[in-house]
């Protein structure tokens, strides 16, 4: 059990923050009155008591707030808890972990004054599932640790008609169930999104940029017909592409079917994480990942720094 060492709202961005006496966190929004309130999924950011310790050795000036972090916590082990992982402070207030670490793109006024800014590498930032009041001195429970080294997978079913609820999406669950399975993997989230190419490449852009997300698969939207945009989506935010994943679901599918000749699907990577398109028929989807499955475990593996040797069994 670990306890909540101090407390900070602001209301500018990039800034130091100052140090309050309470703090009401308000469910899907955050905390009221703090800057990053609001929709979206780095609601509140916390640091660990002996992140700011260490930064202290170096910097002995540094005061609470000075990260622009929300929530100091001592007692919990933040650098063992991946995406997913569930904290409870006080007496019902409840969070998600959302996000490890940041990208500062420029140099924050945070980074100025403290001369080393540690939250882009020991930062967490985490969605508010449960609101209430928390103080200093409250406790701090881990009601669920997922460990930071398990996979974190996000599905995205494309599909105008289950986007509308005209038709239950079943592929989407069958791939993911399929790929927590082989790689024991954590579901992140699962989508439903119509057949919109500016949608589409806005929420893989969305989880790929920040979110510490290892896979994301999209299902449905490969094939000819006019509506089908998910190929070219996914290649407009695409960095590097991965030809011979591609290769080896049509493969795969033309073992059954030669219209799998006509799938369009395009795999790549967009920073840190893996995209792969799948068809949206369950079995083609199913086919199609059970056949890229026994590389996928090493591929994301490398994708997160693994100096392995990619030529050994």
């Amino acid at each position: 059990m670990g306890r909540v060492e101090w407390l900070c709202l602001g209301q500018a961005k990039g800034q130091p923050k100052p140090q309050a006496p309470q703090a009401e966190f308000r469910e899907d929004h955050g905390l009221v009155g703090d800057c990053h309130a609001g929709v979206g999924h780095r609601q509140v950011s916390l640091l660990s008591a002996a992140d700011v310790a260490a930064a202290r050795e170096k910097l002995p000036d540094i005061a609470p707030g000075d990260f622009a972090e929300n929530l100091v916590v001592s007692g919990v082990d933040l650098s063992g808890l991946g995406l997913g992982s569930r904290l409870r402070l006080g007496a019902g207030v409840t969070l998600s972990v959302t996000q490890i670490g940041k990208v500062c793109h420029t140099a924050c006024r945070i980074g100025q004054i403290t001369g080393d800014c540690i939250m882009p590498r020991a930062g967490l930032f985490a969605r508010v599932l449960a609101g209430g009041t928390v103080r200093p001195g409250d406790a701090v429970e881990v009601l669920e640790a997922v460990p930071r080294k398990t996979f974190q997978l996000v599905v995205l079913t494309i599909s105008d008609r289950c986007s509308r609820g005209e038709a239950q999406d079943t592929a989407g669950p069958a791939a993911a169930e399929l790929a927590c399975e082989a790689l024991g993997a954590n579901l992140y989230r699962l989508e439903v999104l119509p057949d919109e190419a500016d949608q589409i490449a806005a929420r893989l852009r969305h989880y790929c940029d920040g979110h510490s997300i290892d896979l994301v698969l999209t299902v449905g939207g490969t094939g000819l017909a006019p509506r089908d945009v998910t190929p070219e989506a996914a290649a407009a935010v695409i960095e590097r592409f991965t030809p011979g994943l591609d290769e080896a679901m049509r493969s795969a599918s033309m073992a059954a079917t030669p219209h799998a000749m006509l799938s369009r699907g395009r795999s790549g990577v967009r920073g840190s994480t893996l995209i792969v398109t799948l068809p949206g028929p369950l079995r083609g989807a199913r086919e199609n990942l059970g056949a890229i499955l026994p590389a996928l475990g090493h591929g994301l593996a490398k994708l997160r720094g693994d100096p392995g040797d990619c030529g050994r069994r």
